[in-house]
């Protein structure tokens, strides 16, 4: 498992852009404009290869499980939006508990930061955290408080429920609050947004499983199990 950061992203999705929940194949996730959805693929050239680099695991990854494990997921997600709080409730704890903690798999979460500002500080938030080595533990008590909530831009989010996560997660207080004060985690969230975008996303919370693509995660959803299932089985 590792919490190491290093520096780096950019661009941040304006807060305008409008999120809404739709249904798409039985499954529920919050979309954003596809005006914002570039081409990926053989013909995109350099966003191609940058897509292909992005399905592996980067300098500046949070890895749940072993570095080691034969498969990959990926999602990504916003700290506000509640169908990806649904994900975390409902369909990461079996996923944790038959494949990351059995080394079969290894999971990261990186930030789709679109529904506004409160999107933004959560997930400044969760990086400094990191910095003490309590990624997962923070990224997991915003989750609890947004499945708690159930709703975005209404002020949960605060410097008064980070100060209490980072307490709860044992952290210095105080340097967690010099961090999230520097804003110093805030371009590279952008650049983990907008690599999101170089991938095809458009919407949360969107999983890769040694890179394909599964959008949209509802309860009772099966489909990164399967996936994991699918791809062990090409490992072997």
């Amino acid at each position: 498992m590792s919490d190491a950061p290093s520096p780096k992203r950019d661009l941040f999705l304006p807060a305008s852009i409008l999120a809404a929940g739709v249904l798409i194949a039985g499954s529920i996730i919050y979309l954003v404009g596809a005006k914002n959805t570039p081409a990926v693929g053989p013909s995109a050239g350099d966003e191609g290869r940058r897509a292909a680099a992005l399905l592996a695991v980067l300098e500046d990854d949070a890895v749940l499980g072993s570095k080691d494990a034969p498969v990959m997921v990926i999602e990504y997600g916003d700290y506000q939006c509640p169908f990806c709080g649904s994900f975390f409730r409902d369909i990461e704890p079996a996923l944790r508990d038959t494949y990351i903690k059995t080394g079969k798999a290894k999971f990261v979460y990186r930030d789709f930061a679109f529904l506004g500002p409160e999107s933004l500080a959560a997930a400044e938030a969760a990086e400094c955290a990191r910095e003490q080595g309590q990624f997962w533990a923070y990224h997991d008590g915003l989750f609890r408080a947004e499945v708690a909530d159930k709703r975005e831009n209404n002020g949960n989010l605060n410097a008064e429920l980070f100060g209490k996560l980072a307490q709860d997660a044992g952290l210095d207080v105080s340097a967690f609050e010099s961090c999230r004060a520097s804003g110093k985690y805030r371009a590279r969230i952008g650049e983990e947004t907008s690599d999101g975008r170089v991938l095809g996303v458009n919407a949360t919370p969107t999983a890769f499983v040694n890179g394909v693509e599964i959008r949209g995660l509802a309860p009772n959803d099966t489909r990164v199990a399967d996936a994991i299932e699918a791809a062990l089985k090409t490992a072997k």
